[in-house]
């Protein structure tokens, strides 16, 4: 078939969502695929890279807590049209379709099949719940949907309720499990590991609060905070007039560097307060064999296992956060135990079966509409056979 994965995000800029597209990519190609990404621009990118198509420019916004994007063009229509018009796509796959204005416009002109993706968790959306009647002819256009977590899935249903296929995010198993751990770090102090953006949903100044407390019984280890954002000059802060020792801020890496980070660690720590869909950062400790403390939010729970992989502590609460990493400071046993268990779980998070997964869900949701007669008439591929074995999606479409 021939695929466009849409994101309102400016891809490939960093982030969970762009993430998922980019290796949903590959991997499709790999499955034999004909793939194109659609995005906008923001500053100097080509309007055409390869197989990136761009339209419109995005905008920086806060949106959940974090920063998301909004894209607009004066020509908005006109351009998404001539793009579908000679791409000729037989489906379209929206990531966060609901996401102002590139995917809304493209699945109000799409002639094809159209996927969503919905990546996000939240207690209550104000745009969804005062703009879900506007947004609901939207999603009736829809042929399938799928959520990357329970947590996802709940969110999502409240506004728009369906059938909702359950597909994980993934991780690149092989990179985390094989990365070379950086030596300068290896001197016998043990490291804790905190990676994402630094912002107060990420919860990075509570796990300096539970550092200080750890210093202060005398522990001895290290801190080691990958990633940037508007907290920055926050933590700096609170570091400097709290004289917190071995704190090592080392700003944006590379995925490659990434990885040697979590190799480096000896507990990984993600803090998050709340609104976490998911939580990619666990999958990559854990493919890395790193025993974790995270805390106890409904989408890091369906991605580790308490007790076994990691140690779940309440969101905010940096006493029970400080008393979970002295424990695994502790007991190295324990250490060892949860990571060969969390790189064991990994597996089932790894991007070739994620994107089978993905592949057979399209395979599903086209054979259903053939059934039906409403394959629409954007649909020229052949349609998929059912794999040969397997049990019918149609009884596991809400998992």
């Amino acid at each position: 078939m021939k695929i466009g994965l849409v994101t309102p995000y400016i891809y490939p800029l960093p982030g969970g969502v762009n993430a998922h597209v980019g290796f949903l990519y590959q991997h499709l190609r790999e499955r034999g695929h004909d793939v194109r990404i659609i995005s906008s621009t923001h500053g100097l990118q080509r309007a055409s890279e390869g197989d990136i198509i761009r339209i419109g420019r995005g905008f920086s916004v806060p949106s959940n807590g974090s920063v998301g994007t909004l894209t607009i063009s004066p020509r908005f229509l006109s351009q998404c049209r001539a793009v579908l018009e000679r791409e000729q796509f037989d489906l379209l796959h929206f990531h966060e379709p609901f996401v102002p204005f590139l995917s809304l416009v493209l699945l109000r002109e799409s002639t094809c099949v159209n996927i969503a993706t919905f990546h996000a968790y939240n207690g209550w959306s104000p745009a969804y719940e005062f703009g879900r009647r506007m947004l609901a002819g939207y999603a009736r256009r829809l042929h399938g949907r799928i959520a990357v977590s329970v947590a996802a899935r709940y969110f999502i249903d409240k506004y728009f309720p369906g059938d909702y296929k359950v597909i994980p995010n993934g991780v690149e198993v092989e990179r985390f499990a094989n990365a070379r751990p950086i030596e300068r770090w290896l001197d016998g102090t043990p490291n804790l590991l905190f990676v994402g953006r630094l912002e107060e949903r990420k919860g990075l100044l509570h796990l300096l609060k539970a550092y200080r407390l750890l210093r202060r019984e005398g522990r001895v280890c290290r801190l080691l905070v990958v990633g940037q954002g508007p907290q920055e000059r926050e933590a700096r802060r609170y570091i400097m007039t709290r004289r917190l020792g071995s704190v090592e801020l080392l700003g944006r890496v590379s995925d490659d560097e990434k990885a040697r980070w979590f190799a480096t660690a000896d507990i990984f720590v993600s803090p998050a307060t709340g609104r976490e869909s998911f939580g990619i950062v666990l999958l990559e400790a854990m493919a890395a064999g790193r025993a974790i403390v995270c805390s106890d939010i409904h989408g890091y729970k369906g991605v580790v296992r308490r007790g076994e992989q990691a140690l779940l502590v309440p969101p905010g609460d940096a006493r029970a956060l400080a008393e979970a990493i002295g424990y695994l400071l502790d007991h190295p046993e324990e250490r060892s135990r949860m990571g060969r268990a969390g790189r064991e779980r990994s597996r089932e998070f790894g991007w070739d079966r994620v994107a089978a997964r993905v592949d057979d869900y399209y395979g599903f949701v086209i054979r259903r509409l053939a059934a039906q007669g409403q394959l629409p008439p954007g649909f020229h591929a052949p349609v998929p056979p059912r794999p040969s074995g397997a049990p019918s999606l149609a009884a596991g479409t809400r998992e």
